[in-house]
């Protein structure tokens, strides 16, 4: 089968780690470059669209100093509007720490869609941070697949939300989804965005005047993106009979609750969330129906911690 992921118009279907979905589908989502800094579970994304670009042509595809030279590189991509990819693991996130958060103010042009592979269980890792954390600390989307599927149409879904917006969308990843297989489909590949040399300046200069007014700009959109993630089918609810349990699963844990499922006797209402910011009135509705919720998520307690709130 062909590294790229149509032939023609036809849809195919292809067995990828969950790494390798994220990069078909930034390929497949129109990239012009992809950015990255090697570290484990997220390697194998640049990986992939290196072995792309080697046997057609495109797109560009560079591994960087650190994880701060590739995110600024990914930034002058978006600035001149075409669509970008950065990867990295979770502890990178650290070093592109202050690209990222004022890439939330700057007025983004092309898609930029951060791959941030997380590590619980620290198999390759010093520390176990989470990523959703950090998206919330900058006011951006964050999208968490729970599968190979959802890696792929999550990260398309990505560019659509970076241009709707303005502002970068993470991918959150975890080692046990990065490094696993599965097939997936992939959807019929789009064409690169046209270069534009309408930038405006002001808005890519975080002079405080500038930056004040770019931080109310953020501020404002906030409303918007949380209407957008309310409304993502990657929130998902189910109610059943009213009281006992409810269950909140997120990204890669909800296949913990599916491999038990059958076991269970009645069912919960469950809630799965699979994009933030939190989805508040499904939470809400859920804990309103049900007399007591257990949460499964992979990585800190962050859903637990903002539902006690």
């Amino acid at each position: 089968m062909p590294d790229s992921a149509t032939t023609g118009d036809v849809a195919t279907e292809r067995v990828l780690l969950g790494d390798e979905a994220v990069a078909q589908a930034a390929i497949d989502a129109g990239i012009t470059a992809a950015y990255a800094y090697p570290g484990t579970p997220s390697t194998e994304i640049l990986e992939h669209v290196l072995k792309v670009q080697k046997a057609e042509g495109a797109p560009r595809a560079t591994w960087c100093a650190n994880e701060k030279t590739a995110y600024e590189a990914a930034l002058g991509v978006s600035m001149v509007g075409r669509r970008c990819l950065v990867a990295m693991k979770h502890v990178g996130l650290n070093v592109a720490m202050d690209p990222f958060v004022n890439s939330a103010l700057v007025e983004l042009g092309g898609g930029l869609v951060v791959v941030v592979a997380d590590d619980p269980g620290m198999h390759s890792s010093q520390n176990e941070q989470d990523t959703r954390m950090l998206a919330d600390f900058a006011r951006v989307p964050c999208l968490e697949p729970a599968n190979q599927q959802e890696a792929y149409d999550m990260t398309r879904e990505a560019f659509e939300l970076s241009e709707r917006f303005h502002v970068p969308v993470i991918i959150r990843l975890v080692t046990r989804l990065a490094h696993s297989r599965a097939r997936g489909a992939l959807a019929p590949a789009r064409p690169e965005n046209e270069r534009t040399t309408d930038v405006d300046a002001s808005s890519w200069i975080l002079l405080p005047a500038n930056a004040r007014r770019l931080w109310k700009r953020l501020l404002e959109t906030q409303d918007g993106i949380r209407a957008a993630i309310a409304a993502s089918p990657a929130n998902e609810l189910t109610l059943r009979e009213p009281g006992g349990l409810g269950l909140i699963t997120t990204g890669i844990a909800q296949n913990y609750y599916r491999e038990n499922r059958d076991d269970m006797d009645p069912l919960p209402s469950h809630l799965h969330i699979g994009a933030y910011p939190f989805p508040e009135e499904k939470m809400r509705e859920l804990v309103a129906h049900v007399d007591r919720v257990l949460v499964l998520e992979e990585g800190q307690p962050y859903v637990e911690r903002h539902l006690r709130g």
